[in-house]
């Protein structure tokens, strides 16, 4: 179940992170997964031992190459009842984009504003709605947050 968060749920253990990069100008990043033909937020699972942090900076170097902000606001979570576990969705300042050959799971990434994304994830995906209601909790959050401006 998909629910707005402003603070870490403390209840479950997260198991998965997942991040909305902003740009300078306020234009969002997704990645392209080449495998589901999707618009995807950039993140994963946690690997051993690693810090949310740590995974959240891993999955956005693996999968788009990107380096992240150290300010991260969680804005949504996903309670998963077969593991017991959360993953959790934070809205973060893109700070720099690496040359990138894409070999990992992803063929690349896409810069839009949040209507754009949400009207293109609508059409290739006219059957989902939870990646649609990620962003535009994150779009109602950002409007808040006046260092992504």
């Amino acid at each position: 179940m998909l629910n707005r968060i402003t603070t870490l749920p403390l209840d479950k253990r997260i198991a998965g992170v997942h991040c909305i990069p902003i740009t300078d100008n306020g234009a969002l990043v997704m990645a392209w997964d080449r495998d589901e033909l999707i618009l995807t937020t950039i993140g994963g699972r946690l690997e051993e031992n690693e810090s949310l942090d740590e995974a959240l900076e891993r999955e956005a170097m693996e999968e788009v190459g990107i380096i992240l902000d150290s300010n991260r606001v969680p804005f949504a979570s996903w309670y998963w009842q077969s593991t017991d576990t959360y993953t959790v969705w934070f809205l973060v300042r893109a700070e720099k984009f690496l040359s990138y050959s894409f070999d990992y799971e992803k063929t690349g990434y896409v810069i839009f504003n949040f209507d754009t994304a949400k009207q293109m994830i609508s059409k290739i995906e006219p059957n989902t709605v939870k990646r649609v209601q990620i962003l535009e909790m994150a779009e109602e959050r950002a409007k808040n947050l006046s260092w992504l401006v």
